[in-house]
């Protein structure tokens, strides 16, 4: 009779055992962010865009590395690759990129309790929002054909 009490004790908490941490979303924006930085590096473009690509692609880059790290630090699996957000609004590879780029922001813009993954997330959106603006270049040279 206790080792049944025990067990029915238990049993609800290791259920959660292989969930630590609380941001579940940082795996999905990595698997966001490396489908658009898919999307960037993959597109047939000019000169051009491709300099804002590159300063899209290094910005991912970046974040990637600052979510990996916050993800690491709440316990998460980094092998741990989740379906990349879905269906595509717009077409072409940089207004997908764009869309995907939106969704990562607002999978890691959450309240964040430890100060030391405030802080990587802080940077993480910082380069975000970089990429975002690189890609949002990009899209502008090529609808003015610059």
């Amino acid at each position: 009779m206790i080792l049944t009490a025990g067990m029915t004790v238990l049993l609800p908490l290791s259920a959660h055992a292989d969930m630590p941490g609380h941001h579940p979303a940082y795996l999905h924006a990595l698997s966001d962010l490396r489908a658009a930085r898919w999307m960037i590096a993959h597109r047939p473009g000019d000169a051009a865009v491709s300099s804002q690509e590159d300063i899209a692609i290094t910005e991912i880059d970046r974040a990637i590395g600052e979510i990996k790290h916050a993800a690491y630090d709440d316990g998460k699996n980094l092998d741990d690759h989740p379906q990349v957000d879905a269906p595509m609004d717009q077409p072409g590879r940089l207004h997908q990129a764009a869309d995907l780029l939106a969704r990562v922001h607002h999978d890691i813009d959450r309240e964040e309790d430890d100060p030391m993954t405030r802080d990587l997330k802080h940077r993480a959106l910082m380069h975000v929002e970089q990429a975002q603006a690189a890609v949002d270049h990009a899209i502008d040279d090529v609808h003015y054909e610059r």
